[in-house]
């Protein structure tokens, strides 16, 4: 209860369900959690086989986890208890590149996720232009306006499904010009977009500006 004026007031109470984990098959698991995690940007990540495939796939279980030196992180699962291509290609090559689409691109983010043998390039399904990296063998996607270039710094896998998080260390941006300004990424300009629960995706929409609250640091120094 809650006082009020004069009297008390009874606050309704919400039901909550409370699921365990526990007995979940892994499936239900990621369905719950890929809920719950939102919004979630997209690493479209482009690597490349050993018979000199370009493989791209896009993931969204991505962060940033280290600016000096800078180096991202990504989740990658297994499909059917197989590893997938993008985790077999960077542990063997060290090398891969994350890629940034933006709203205009959300059908070809999502098509790539289909499952292809390792001998066909989504890359080349798609039509997709891609061009040379200046550090690494794997090309980038020619058309997004970010992508960085990374060398593989560390693979762990976690969990009963051996899910991934591959961190690579950034050696290269490559910004579109006149999205970065002193180092600030315009994300207006950007447009990003993002991964929510199942076969679901979302733009930038409003932006919501603290700056009139107060200047909150959440970097280094």
């Amino acid at each position: 209860m809650v006082r009020g004026r004069g009297c008390f007031q009874i606050r309704q109470m919400r039901t909550i369900v409370k699921i365990s984990p526990a007995p979940l098959p892994a499936q239900d698991l990621y369905k719950l959690l890929t809920g719950i995690v939102v919004p979630r940007p997209i690493a479209w990540v482009t690597s490349r086989s050993d018979k000199g495939v370009v493989n791209l796939a896009p993931f969204s279980c991505f962060t940033f986890v280290s600016s000096k030196p800078p180096m991202i992180g990504i989740n990658v699962g297994r499909r059917l208890g197989e590893r997938k291509d993008t985790a077999v290609n960077i542990e063997r090559a060290k090398e891969f590149v994350v890629n940034i689409g933006d709203e205009t691109m959300i059908e070809d983010i999502h098509r790539t996720g289909i499952a292809h043998p390792p001998h066909v390039s989504e890359v080349e399904v798609l039509g997709l232009e891609v061009a040379e990296c200046d550090y690494v063998k794997v090309p980038r996607l020619a058309a997004t306006p970010i992508s960085l270039e990374c060398r593989l710094h560390q693979s762990l896998s976690f969990g009963e499904t051996g899910s991934q998080f591959i961190v690579g260390e950034v050696v290269l941006f490559h910004i579109r010009d006149g999205l970065s300004q002193n180092c600030k990424i315009d994300t207006a300009k950007l447009r990003p977009v993002c991964r929510i629960g199942g076969p679901n995706y979302a733009s930038l929409g409003e932006i919501v500006s603290m700056q009139h609250v107060g200047d909150v640091r959440t970097g280094p120094g």
